[in-house]
């Protein structure tokens, strides 16, 4: 929130003249949480959700469907599996490949997936992320949690953009926000300072949950295909964030933050890899190129997107309140958890050196 208001950002662009192609399209939205909420209101009415298809006979949960839309990144920390990481991959790859087999089954025409462009990694001074940049090798960037799950998903979904149908597009976001979105960069505003990492300067990019999934429908009218990264058109710096979090900054050395954070993921306290850790310390902000040569806008800025994130936010905090007690660790199973606790051991010892004489 900036000087106590929400700012909407939304321009009155109209969905466009396009819409009516998909108006007779039988659209199943598979997944769960907010981002398949979102993508099913898009739609509007008539459209069927699924959290995720059943091993037997799953093209009956995609009888009749033009489009399916899977959510692969869900943005529900709070509902995550909880998985060990090599079966948590083995299930997203498996029923990724179920998705692809029922919607051929059935007919599909057009399928979109939803992931994150987190698959690109992060790192300082990284430039920005374009559709056609191929992803890291893993060994540039390590593919464990998060990551490791939607890198082999979009595996899956490349060997079926390879076949003649149905038609296949990934969506590739920047940081989304909106209503009932929690991930690690969400919940990096609930600690008690932002942390950065000495010598990188962080730009932020976010998306609405809105836009993504305006994004997806606008892919199926234009019969978009391949790899889409979608964002925010403003792109803001370290101090237009702080000033407008109301927080400050805790400053530690690279190998502080990330050692911290492997140690207390090593001893069961951060379920999720200390590699999470570099999406919020380190850009990745995106482009966006082929949607915008299409004519999508998205009618969200970085700026306003951030007043929503922080409006969620309010009167949370990951250190010393419910969200990290002991019967809620497991939940947080992400770089937030670490921010908070890194974050605050780091205002901690400040305190103890300014009390000593």
């Amino acid at each position: 929130m900036v000087g106590g208001q929400i700012r909407s950002g939304r321009s009155a662009r109209p969905l466009g003249a396009s819409a009516a192609r998909t108006s007779d399209d039988d659209v199943v939205v598979v997944g769960r949480g907010p981002v398949a909420a979102a993508v099913a209101t898009a739609w509007g009415t008539g459209v069927r959700t699924v959290a995720e298809l059943p091993a037997r006979r799953p093209q009956d949960a995609l009888e009749g469907a033009g489009v399916v839309v899977l959510v692969t990144h869900e943005a529900d920390l709070a509902g995550a599996s909880g998985k060990p990481g090599r079966e948590s991959e083995a299930t997203i790859v498996a029923h990724t490949q179920r998705v692809l087999a029922a919607a051929r089954a059935v007919g599909t025409r057009h399928v979109v997936a939803i992931g994150s462009a987190v698959v690109h990694g992060a790192w300082p001074d990284r430039p920005v992320i374009h559709d056609d940049d191929p992803l890291p090798r893993a060994d540039e960037v390590p593919r464990d949690g998060l990551v490791g799950d939607l890198v082999a998903a979009e595996a899956v979904l490349e060997r079926g953009r390879r076949r003649r149908s149905p038609l296949v597009t990934v969506l590739r976001p920047a940081a989304v926000v909106g209503p009932g979105i929690d991930t690690f960069v969400t919940r990096h505003f609930e600690a008690p300072r932002l942390l950065t990492v000495r010598g990188a300067a962080r730009q932020w990019q976010f998306v609405h949950v809105e836009d993504l999934a305006a994004a997806a429908r606008f892919a199926v009218e234009e019969r978009l295909s391949g790899v889409l990264t979608v964002g925010a058109d403003d792109v803001l710096e370290p101090a237009e964030v702080e000033a407008a979090a109301g927080m400050r900054r805790i400053e530690l050395a690279a190998a502080t933050a990330f050692g911290t954070a492997e140690r207390l993921h090593r001893v069961g306290a951060l379920p999720a890899p200390a590699s999470e850790l570099a999406y919020v310390v380190y850009p990745w902000t995106v482009a966006s190129d082929r949607l915008r040569e299409a004519g999508w806008e998205p009618r969200w800025s970085s700026a306003a997107c951030l007043d929503v994130l922080l409006e969620g936010v309010q009167g949370r905090l990951a250190v010393a309140g419910r969200r990290v007690a002991s019967r809620d660790v497991a939940a947080l199973g992400a770089a937030g958890a670490a921010v908070a606790v890194i974050g605050t051991a780091a205002v901690w010892r400040q305190a103890r050196s300014r009390k000593r004489p």
